[in-house]
Order: structure tokens, then sequence, then C-alpha cells
């Protein structure tokens, strides 16, 4: 049985030098582009121009199509991949993984470890080639076509944890959000040929589309049985019960009570009762004053602009909001055009003189209305405010 050592990484002024778990050493050396480099990028290029990666996925959307080559292990681990993907992680470190097995399934004796490769940028690996231009020209846009997998037109590359100035390793240490794990053991399998990368890539785009599809079937269910339920004509009260019992139901309650409010918003605007633009729903934890939010669920004067005029925090099982209330001020003052803010609690909201002295104070100082209140409420806030 082969020894198995600590992976390790070392990094020198002008190399990386990894060490694999049984002792094998690879060696990366940096600077500008080798001339076999480029060669390699153009005929992986060329191969993109002519479609390769769009044949992969026509040959796998048939039923009859076989994958061989792969190990039962292998094939739970690229599973467990695609799986990992939700409406707020793992789309990238999927979409990079697509990147990889094509790339290695174009030309074998590229490298996928080395996602940098430039003749004039500040870093580059001399045996490297640009992944991010990769993505952007050839597989972001070939994936949104065929609707497999949802991602910002400029490309998943553009996620900057993937793109720190070491070789994509086990001991690759940025932040990654999604199944790191599982995209890591498929990098290493294919790199050291022990998982064969055209069988590995057409496994990982059938399960994209057995999820797509079963995306389509649920999406239909839904709306089927949406139709169902509105031909009874159930009251106000119902159709509140029903969706905050759902709410409470969810395994992601936080992130649905976000989605229940904003799509609460939309309905006004198709009935043109808002008095701006109603921005797209943000991923989580991103309404912040890094990305110049205020809350959840924004009205804008002008569309696609930040001139927020109305904000409001969902603020799932959280009554008391002291320090939310300093937060919100902090961000009043980047908006000073802001008209309405507040937040919206699933129960009733601890609001104690001290949390209504303090709203008191923020709407003097920020010429602003200032509301705490329960969902319900909420509700019937809105409705009246349209009446």
């Amino acid at each position: 049985m082969a020894k198995k050592y600590e992976p390790v990484l070392y990094i020198y002024s002008d190399r990386s030098i990894l060490v694999n778990e049984d002792g094998v050493e690879y060696r990366y050396d940096e600077g500008q582009t080798s001339d076999e480099a480029k060669k390699r990028l153009a005929a992986i290029k060329d191969s993109l121009e002519k479609g390769f990666l769009e044949k992969i996925i026509e040959e796998c959307r048939n039923p009859e199509v076989k994958i061989d080559k792969l190990s039962k292990e292998q094939v739970a681990v690229i599973e467990s991949l695609v799986n990992s993907v939700t409406s707020e992680v793992g789309r990238a470190i999927v979409g990079l993984t697509i990147l990889q097995l094509t790339v290695k399934s174009i030309l074998p004796k590229q490298s996928i470890r080395l996602h940098k490769g430039s003749t004039g940028a500040d870093f580059s690996w001399k045996e490297g080639i640009p992944m991010r231009v990769l993505d952007k020209n050839y597989i972001t846009p070939v994936l949104r076509k065929h609707n497999l997998l949802r991602l910002n037109a400029d490309g998943f590359m553009m996620t900057r944890s993937l793109a720190e100035n070491y070789p994509y390793s086990k001991l690759y240490k940025a932040a990654i959000r999604g199944a790191r794990k599982e995209w890591l053991e498929i990098t290493d399998a294919v790199e050291r040929e022990e998982m064969d990368s055209v069988n590995a890539l057409k496994q990982l785009l059938i399960f994209l589309h057995n999820k797509s599809e079963a995306f389509l079937e649920l999406t239909d269910k839904t709306m089927t049985a949406l139709k169902a339920f509105l031909k009874g004509k159930p009251s106000f009260k119902v159709c509140f019960k029903t969706i905050t019992n759902f709410i409470e139901s969810s395994t992601y309650s936080a992130r649905m009570f976000e989605v229940a409010m904003h799509s609460f918003f939309q309905v006004l605007e198709e009935e043109k009762c808002l008095s701006g633009f109603l921005k797209p729903l943000s991923q989580m934890r991103s309404a912040n004053k890094k990305h110049g939010n205020i809350g959840d669920i924004e009205i804008t004067m002008t569309q696609g602009n930040m001139d927020i005029i109305e904000s409001w925090d969902a603020k799932y099982g959280k009554a008391y909001l002291r320090d939310e209330l300093e937060e919100l001020n902090d961000k009043l003052k980047s908006h000073p055009q802001t008209a309405i803010a507040g937040f919206v609690t699933d129960h009733e909201p601890n609001l104690k003189p001290e949390i209504r002295k303090r709203m008191d104070e923020l709407e003097l100082i920020h010429e602003t209305e200032i509301h705490i209140m329960e969902f319900g409420e909420w509700v019937n806030f809105q409705i009246k405010n349209m009446n």
C-alpha cells in the first residue's frame, strides 16, 4: 500500500510546488504565458468556437446517452456537487467545474489548476490559461442559453474568491461558498488522471439537465395548484394564512419571508401602484452599506439606479431591533432622498420606549418616515397607501 502524506503547497517568489498525498510533486512556474500555453489556448478556443460544449450538451439530452469509465463514488461526488446549488450559493463552483472539465476534455495536457495566463498582467502562470476570458466568451453564454445554470452574464469567474494567485488544489485557501470539497475532489482526480474528464463532464451536464427539467415540472405543478386554489375564490384572510403557513413550514423561512414581501410588491408594480421602480430581490445578506442597499425590498426613483425612495428590511425571527436602527441611521446618510424606510417582523415587534424614541430621532435627522411593523400590519399599511 502506497504511503500517504499530508499535502503541501510551497510558495516561492517565481513558482509554486504542490506535493500531493502520494508524495508526487507538481511545479507551476510564474511568468508570462509560454509559447506552448498560447498554442494550447488557441486550440481550446478554436474547439469551443466550433461548438464543442454545445455538442456535448445536445448529446447529453439523449436519454440513451451512455456514461463509461466513472466509478459509483465518482458519480456520487458529481451529483453532490450539482445538488449543492441553491438560490444563494453553488452556481459559480459548478460553472467552474464545467469549464475545467471542458478544457481537460479538449486538451488533456492543459492543467486545470492554473486559472491565470497572460503576457501583460501583474500575475500569470507560464503554463496557465485565462479562465475568466474562456468563461465569459464560451462557457457562461452556453449554459445560460440552454437554461442549465442561472449565471450573471459577466460569468462566474468574476467571483473574487476564484481568482486568488494560487493553483486550484485542496490547499486553495479562498473562502468559497458551495460544494468546495466536491469541486476540489473532482479537480484533483482529473489532474491525476483518476477520473475521465469527458465522461465526468457528460455526467455533470446530465444531472444539471435533470435538475432543470425537475424544476420546470415543479413550476408547472405549482401553477396548477395555484389556479385550483384561486378558482375557489379564497378570502384575503385565507390567502394571507396560506402564505404565512408556507413561510413557517419552509426549511429556509427567512428567505421565504423576503420572497413573500417582494412578491407582494411585484403585484403592486404590475398594477401600476408604485411611485417608482421595484428593484430585483438581492441575495441574502446583501442589504448593507458595501452594496449600497438600505433594505431587502426597495423602490427607486429611476430604474436601475440607487436613488432609493422606499425601503423595507425583512427581519424574520427577530423582534428587538435597536442595533438595526443604528445601521439604518448609517445607511440613510448615503440616501438622503429616501422618504420611507422600515423593518418588517414575522411576530409582534418589541417597541419599548427607547425604540420609539430612537425612531422619532431618526425621522427628524433624516426627514424620513421610519417604521417597524409586524408582517400583517405591514400588508394592511401598504394596501391602505395604495387605496
